[in-house]
């Protein structure tokens, strides 16, 4: 069997989230600027290794007003935590593909984070390159994380939501093998 090292290819690939917004609707956003890699043995999943840094100052939702909160320190503090930070410490097979853990950096907290990972397929692309798609899915709570603003509504509730949905899709690169076994 063969492992690869693989380059997400963030020009092809999408970071994204949902967050509740006064309690019934959502906000999608998603990050514009980040890299990553990861080491793919799809027989053998335990091998396999991913870490990902994005650069939080991207952010986008869709709305300047909301983007620039986001990137204040009542959220994510860019100013002083720039970078949010991902590395897997375990790979296993699941139903759908693979469930990955590892450990979430955000303003200089880890916490684990599992997530679903969809392997959608590979081919090589008109330059020669051998490509790979994957989706990816899971869910953390902000406020594990620091991010604790809110604002009550009159109505009862809370402005924003604690539960962050994050949908992944992301394309990689081959760049090498890495090993090669009889096995």
């Amino acid at each position: 069997m063969t492992t690869f090292n693989w380059q997400f290819d963030a020009a092809h690939s999408e970071i994204g989230f949902i967050v509740k917004h006064m309690m019934f609707a959502k906000v999608r956003g998603s990050f514009g600027e980040w890299t990553g890699e990861f080491q793919f043995d799809e027989l053998e999943p335990a091998n396999n290794l991913a870490t990902a840094t994005i650069d939080v100052s991207t952010i986008t939702t869709g709305n300047d007003q909301r983007d620039e909160h986001l990137r204040s320190a009542d959220f994510f503090d860019v100013a002083t935590y720039p970078e949010l930070r991902f590395v897997s410490s375990a790979w296993e097979a699941s139903e759908h593909g693979y469930r990955v853990t590892g450990d979430l950096t955000i303003r200089d907290i880890t916490r684990p984070v599992t997530l679903q990972v969809t392997h959608n397929g590979s081919a090589t692309d008109p330059w020669g390159n051998t490509r790979m798609s994957l989706s990816v899915v899971g869910q953390l709570n902000r406020k594990e994380f620091g991010l604790t603003w809110n604002q009550a509504l009159e109505a009862g509730g809370v402005l924003v939501g604690d539960e962050v949905k994050l949908e992944l899709d992301v394309q990689a690169i081959r760049a090498e093998q890495v090993v090669t076994s009889a096995a």
